[in-house]
C-alpha cells in the first residue's frame, strides 16, 4: 500500500477548500486521499496555518530524535549499572 504524503501547503489548502463548501468526495479524489485520511487530517490540523503546521512537523521530528537519544542513554546507563553491580556487589543501589 502506497502512502501518500501531502505537503503542509496541500493539507491546509485541502482543509480550506472543504470549509469553502467543496464536497469531501471531490476533494479526496482531487488530492488522492481516502475520506478517512481527510477526516484524520481535519481532526489534527483544523484551524492551523501553514507556518504552524510546519512548526508542528519540526517539533514531531525533534521529539522522535530526542526519544531515540533517551532510549540509547537509558540502555547505556542500565548496562553500566549491571557491570558495576557485577564488579562491586552492593555498591549500586537498586531502583
Amino acid at each position: 500500500m502506497k502512502r501518500n504524503k501531502l505537503s503542509e501547503t496541500q493539507i491546509i489548502t485541502l482543509l480550506n477548500e472543504a470549509e469553502a463548501g467543496i464536497p469531501v468526495s471531490d476533494l479526496c479524489r482531487k488530492y488522492r486521499v481516502s475520506t478517512a485520511t481527510f477526516y484524520k487530517l481535519k481532526a489534527k490540523y483544523a484551524g492551523m496555518t501553514i507556518s504552524a503546521l510546519k512548526r508542528l512537523r519540526e517539533l514531531e521530528t525533534e521529539n522522535l530524535r530526542l526519544k531515540s537519544m533517551y532510549a540509547d542513554v537509558s540502555l547505556e546507563h542500565k548496562i553500566l549499572k549491571e557491570v558495576l553491580e557485577k564488579k562491586y556487589p552492593g555498591l549500586v543501589d537498586e531502583d
